[in-house]
């Protein structure tokens, strides 16, 4: 019987989906939740996994993922396949709630494994970047003292980075105050989208 060697990518995921390095700080066990493959052609970086998506152990298997794939304009099954989207988050466990809403995404994952993780995924045409914990990592300098300075920005990074805030409900009072995110912004990733899985 031939033994198949696992890929590095995958040797990575299963390590990741193994760390407990915020396990004492954390209010629940930890549990990663991310999806990639050496194919994928749009990473998307978010934030940390809510409440549900902890439980569920599926990324953005609730209502900020739903409007999230309305945003790319995909369905369910695109959106979950693999060779599609890469779904990374700055922190892979459900950081747990604060005053306002949930906590910021634990540093110590990008820390230990975006670099590596990022390296491994050398099909990527298109990076969306979700709120502001992604833009300042993946943006680094030219990110703005603020989400929506740097989002009025957005065509400074197209087209191969497309900055988003994070479709969250909590959210929608930005989204009412800022109509030309969802007038110019939307239509250029729905396109951006088609043409990085064509």
């Amino acid at each position: 019987m031939r033994i198949m060697k696992q890929s590095p990518l995958n040797a990575l995921l299963r390590d990741i989906r193994a760390c407990t390095i915020c396990a004492p700080v954390l209010p629940h066990a930890p549990r990663p939740i991310v999806a990639a493959s050496e194919k994928s052609r749009i990473l998307i970086i978010g934030q940390a996994p809510g409440a549900r998506v902890h439980a569920s152990g599926i990324p953005w298997s609730d209502a900020s993922g739903t409007r999230l794939r309305t945003w790319l304009g995909v369905d369910d099954a695109a959106f979950y396949d693999d060779t599609k989207f890469a779904l990374v988050p700055m922190g892979f466990c459900f950081p747990g709630r604060g005053a306002s809403g949930d906590l910021p995404p634990r540093p110590e994952c990008a820390a230990r494994w975006h670099n590596d993780l990022l390296a491994q995924m050398r099909s990527v045409r298109l990076t969306v970047l979700i709120g502001q914990y992604a833009l300042r990592f993946g943006l680094g300098n030219a990110s703005s003292t603020t989400l929506t300075e740097t989002l009025l920005r957005w065509r400074d990074f197209s087209p191969k980075i497309i900055p988003l805030p994070h479709p969250s409900p909590r959210n929608i009072a930005w989204f009412k105050r800022n109509p030309w995110f969802e007038a110019d912004v939307l239509p250029t990733l729905r396109e951006q989208v088609a043409l990085a899985l064509s």
